[in-house]
C-alpha cells in the first residue's frame, strides 16, 4: 500500500495538532486491492474551523463551502487526483426526507459513529499512518467482503436504502465495475433492494444516468443491466427494455428480444466500444415489441428502427443525457438496419447513407451492426460484405482526383492564352493534373501559369498526344489507390 506524500502530509498536519485522522472510504478499498484510487478522502475528529486553522498555520490553502463539513485542502500537486484532498469531520446523519440527502448532519467524536453511516462494508474501511506505521480499522468485516468479492451494506440493508435510494444502483455498479468478474450482492442486501426498488422513483434522473453510464462503461455492462432487472430496478431506469423480455422474434433470430439486446451490448462492452455505441447496441431493437406483427417464424417488425429512434430519444431525454449525445445515439439506432450487399448496392446508396448518418459516425454505425450480428447468434461480427462496405465508405469519402484539386482553373487558362472555352482547356488541365499527382509541390499557382503558357505554344496534335498520356497516368494513380484501399479491407 503506497500512500502518496500529499495524503501523508495532510494526516501529519492534523496529527501534529493532536487530532485523529484517517484515510477512509473507496480509496482504502482500492489500496487493499492494489488498485490506484481515483480520489482521496480523510476523516477526522476536528471540526471544519479547526481543520482550516490547522492547515492555514501549515501554509496550505483551503476552502469550505458546503453543509457537510467537508474542507478541501489544496496541495499544489502535479497529480490531478491529488490537487485537492477532501477532509470531513466524523459525523452522523439525520433523516433522509428526499431519499438522497440527509436533512442534517451532526459532528461526532468517534470513528465508529462515522463509519456506521456509510453504505457498504467495503467502503467503511479506515486507515491511518503514524510514525511510519500503518493501521487499518475494519469494524464491519469489510476486508472479508473484499476477499470474498461481496457487496454488503453496513447495518440493516433497508435502513441504508431508505436513507439514500441511489445506493441500490451503486450496489449494482460496484458489483460490475470493481473487477473483470461480477461480484455477488449479499443475500439480505439483494432482498432489501428488491423490496425497496420503488424508492428509486424519488431520485433525480441525472443521478440515475450517472450510475447507468458507469455500469455501461464496465466490461460487465450487460451483466449489470440483467442485474438491474433481477433486482426490480430496471423498470425505474429503462422500463422500455422490459417490454422485450420473453418476446420471441422470427426465423432470423434465435434469441428473444431482451436477450438479443443484452448480447449485443455485451459484445460492445467486451470490444471496448464508446458509450454511445454501447447505448445504441442496447437500444437498437427497443421498438420491436411495439412493432411486432404476427407470430412464430414469420413475425415482422416493420419500421422498428424508425419507431426505435423516437423511443430512444424519449429515454435519453428522460435520463437527461446531453443533447449532442442524444442526437448521435438516435442516429445510430435509426440507421442500424441499413441494407448492403456487395454488387447489389451502388456508390450512390452508400453516399446517401453517409449523408444521412454523417461521415464521422460511419465507423460507430458499423460497430453497432457488428454488435447486432453477434447478438443474433452469428459467428462472425465482420463478414466480407461489411468489409466491402467499409472499403466503399472510404472510397466515396475521398476527394476524387480531378482538376478541382489544382491551384488554377479553366478560367485561368482562357485568360492566359486568350482563348475561348473548348477542348484545349480540358487537355491542358489534364496535363498539369498529372504533373501535380507525380509531384504535389508543383501545385503552385505561379508554376502552373508558366506551364499554361508553355503548353499553349504546342501544336494541337502534340497537345492531344500529351493529354492522352496524362489521362492514362491519372487513371493509373486512381487504380493503384483503389487497389490499396481494397487490400486494407481484404476485399476484391
Amino acid at each position: 500500500m503506497e500512500i502518496p506524500k500529499e495524503v501523508k502530509n495532510c494526516l501529519e498536519v492534523l496529527q501534529r495538532k493532536n487530532f485523529k485522522a484517517f484515510i477512509v472510504g473507496g480509496c482504502v478499498r482500492d489500496l487493499l486491492r492494489n488498485k490506484q484510487p481515483n480520489d482521496w478522502d480523510i476523516t477526522t475528529d476536528a471540526v471544519p474551523e479547526e481543520i482550516q486553522k490547522a492547515f492555514e498555520l501549515a501554509d496550505f490553502k483551503t476552502f469550505y463551502e458546503n453543509s457537510f463539513g467537508t474542507v478541501s485542502v489544496l496541495t499544489n500537486s502535479q497529480e490531478k487526483n491529488l490537487k485537492e484532498i477532501e477532509i470531513t469531520p466524523f459525523r452522523t446523519e439525520g433523516q433522509y426526507s428526499d431519499k438522497r440527502h440527509p436533512d442534517k448532519v451532526q459532528f461526532v467524536k468517534t470513528l465508529k459513529q462515522d463509519l456506521s453511516r456509510r453504505d457498504f462494508t467495503i467502503n467503511a474501511l479506515a486507515l491511518t499512518e503514524k510514525c511510519k506505521k500503518t493501521e487499518i480499522f475494519d469494524l464491519f468485516n469489510g476486508q472479508d467482503d473484499l476477499r470474498n468479492k461481496l457487496i454488503r451494506t453496513v447495518g440493516k440493508p433497508s435502513d441504508r436504502f431508505q436513507e439514500d435510494a441511489l445506493r441500490m444502483l451503486r450496489a449494482v455498479r460496484f458489483a460490475v465495475c470493481l473487477d473483470d468478474n461480477l461480484w455477488q450482492i449479499e443475500e439480505k442486501t439483494f432482498q432489501a433492494i428488491q423490496k425497496n426498488a420503488s424508492l428509486l422513483q424519488e431520485i433525480a434522473n441525472e443521478r440515475i444516468k450517472d450510475e447507468l453510464i458507469k455500469i455501461l462503461l464496465s466490461p460487465n455492462g450487460a451483466k449489470g443491466i440483467e442485474l438491474l432487472r433481477e433486482l426490480g430496478l430496471l423498470q425505474y431506469v429503462v422500463p422500455e427494455l422490459l417490454e422485450g423480455f420473453g418476446i420471441s422474434q422470427n426465423k432470423h433470430h434465435i434469441y428473444e428480444i431482451y436477450q438479443h439486446n443484452l448480447l449485443s451490448l455485451n459484445y460492445a462492452c467486451k470490444k471496448g466500444f464508446s458509450l454511445e455505441v454501447r447505448l445504441a447496441a442496447l437500444l437498437h431493437d427497443i421498438a420491436k415489441p411495439r412493432t411486432k406483427r404476427g407470430t412464430g417464424d414469420n413475425a415482422t417488425f416493420y419500421n422498428h428502427e424508425i419507431v426505435g429512434a423516437k423511443i430512444t430519444k424519449q429515454i435519453l431525454e428522460t435520463l437527461k443525457f446531453p443533447k449532442k449525445d442524444i442526437e448521435k445515439i438516435v442516429k445510430l439506432v435509426r440507421y442500424h438496419l441499413f441494407y448492403y450487399n456487395a454488387g447489389e448496392v451502388g456508390e450512390s446508396s452508400v453516399r446517401r447513407l453517409m449523408k444521412n448518418v454523417g461521415p464521422e459516425l460511419i465507423e460507430e454505425l458499423l460497430q453497432v451492426r457488428m454488435a447486432d450480428r453477434i447478438g443474433s447468434g452469428v459467428p462472425k461480427a465482420e463478414p466480407y460484405k461489411l468489409r466491402h462496405l467499409k472499403y466503399l465508405f472510404e472510397k466515396v469519402a475521398k476527394d476524387p482526383i480531378s482538376p478541382k484539386m489544382l491551384k488554377i482553373n479553366g478560367q485561368d487558362i482562357m485568360e492566359t492564352l486568350k482563348i475561348q472555352a473548348g477542348p484545349k482547356v480540358g487537355q491542358i488541365l489534364a496535363i498539369v493534373l498529372s504533373y501535380v499527382l507525380n509531384d504535389p509541390a508543383k501545385n503552385n499557382r505561379e508554376f502552373l501559369l508558366d506551364e499554361i503558357s508553355r503548353l499553349g505554344a504546342l501544336s494541337d496534335q502534340e497537345l492531344i498526344k500529351l493529354a492522352k498520356k496524362s489521362q492514362a497516368e491519372v487513371e493509373q494513380v486512381e487504380t493503384k489507390q483503389d487497389q490499396m484501399t481494397k487490400a486494407k479491407y481484404w476485399v476484391s
